[in-house]
C-alpha cells in the first residue's frame, strides 16, 4: 500500500493537499484519465475535476479511487477537506455559477420559500434570523433578488419548485410583508415556464423530508445537484447520487398537490392572512 505523503508547505490547504494526492496517485500508477474512469465506472470528466480542485466528488467516487489505487486514506482526506470551512463558499459559488447556465432547475424546499421565489422582505428576515445584518446582509438580499431576474427574461430556464406545505404554514412577523410574499408566489405561477406545487402535510414522511434539493440540467446534458441539509451544502456532481436525488424529487411531485390545487391553496392561505382581524 502506497504510504501517505507528507504535507508539505505547498499543501497544507485541505483541498489542494486531497487534489496533489489524486494527481500523485495517478501518476504513480500510469493510468490516463480516462483509464481510471473507466475502472472505477465512472465519467473520468468527474476524477478531472477532482485533480485540478474544481471538485472534491462524493464519498462513493473517492471510496472507489481508494480501491482502485489500494490505498485507505483517500478518503480521511477528502472528510477534511470537506470540513474546512472555507469549502462551504467555493462549492457555492460554483453552485451558482451553473445555476445561472442552467436550461432548468427543480427545487423542493422543505420549510421555507425557496431563494428564487422570495420577496425582499422575505430574504431580508430569513437572512437577519440566520445571524446576516447590516451590509453583508444587504449584499446577499440583493444578489438573491438578481439571481431572480434570469426567471423574467427571454430563454430564461424552466423553473419547478415544490415546497412544502409548512413553508405556507410559517409566516413572517409582519403581515402585510407575508401577503406580499403569498402574491409573489402567485404570480409565479402565471409565468410560462415556472411549475409550482405544494407537498401537503399529509403527503407523511418521504425520502426528502429533511432536506433541500435543487436539481439542474446544464446545457452539456448532465445534471447536478445542490443539497441543504442543518447548517451545510454539497454540490453533487456524481450521475448515481445525482439520479438518486432526481428519483426521490419525482416521487415526491407525484405526492404533490397538482398545480391548480397548489395554486388554489396558496390563495386561500393570503385570504385567510387578509381575513384575519390581528392582521388588518
Amino acid at each position: 500500500m502506497p504510504p501517505r505523503r507528507a504535507i508539505t508547505g505547498r499543501s497544507q490547504e485541505p483541498r489542494a493537499r486531497f487534489a496533489e494526492e489524486l494527481r500523485a496517485l495517478r501518476r504513480e500508477s500510469g493510468l490516463s484519465l480516462r483509464e481510471v474512469g473507466q475502472a472505477i465506472t465512472y465519467d473520468f470528466t468527474h476524477v478531472a475535476r477532482m485533480e485540478t480542485g474544481e471538485s472534491l466528488g462524493g464519498p462513493e467516487l473517492v471510496q472507489a479511487l481508494d480501491a482502485l489505487y489500494n490505498t485507505n486514506y483517500l478518503i480521511i482526506l477528502w472528510e477534511i477537506a470537506q470540513k474546512d470551512p472555507s469549502q462551504f463558499k467555493l462549492r457555492y459559488r460554483r453552485y451558482m455559477e451553473m445555476e445561472n447556465e442552467a436550461t432548468s432547475i427543480q427545487i423542493y424546499s422543505p420549510c421555507v420559500i425557496p431563494g428564487l421565489l422570495q420577496t425582499e422582505a422575505y430574504a431580508r428576515e430569513l437572512l437577519s434570523v440566520g445571524g446576516l445584518q447590516g451590509v453583508e446582509r444587504d449584499r446577499q438580499v440583493e444578489a438573491r433578488m438578481g439571481r431572480q431576474e434570469k426567471l423574467r427574461a427571454d430563454g430564461s430556464p424552466y423553473l419547478r419548485a415544490i415546497i412544502s406545505e409548512a413553508a405556507l404554514r410559517t409566516p413572517l412577523p409582519d403581515p402585510s410583508r407575508w401577503r406580499d410574499q403569498l402574491r409573489h408566489l402567485l404570480d409565479a405561477c402565471d409565468r410560462a415556464r415556472t411549475s409550482l406545487q405544494v407537498a401537503p402535510l399529509t403527503a407523511g414522511i418521504h425520502a426528502l423530508t429533511n432536506t433541500y434539493v435543487d436539481l439542474l440540467r446544464l446545457p452539456e446534458g448532465r445534471s447536478v445537484a445542490w443539497v441543504e441539509s442543518g447548517y451545510s451544502g454539497e454540490l453533487v456532481e456524481e450521475t448515481g447520487p445525482v439520479e438518486r436525488f432526481q428519483l426521490s424529487y419525482d416521487q415526491l411531485r407525484d405526492q404533490a398537490l397538482s398545480l391548480n390545487e397548489s395554486r388554489q391553496l396558496i390563495t386561500e392561505t393570503l385570504e385567510d392572512v387578509e381575513c384575519d382581524p390581528v392582521s388588518t
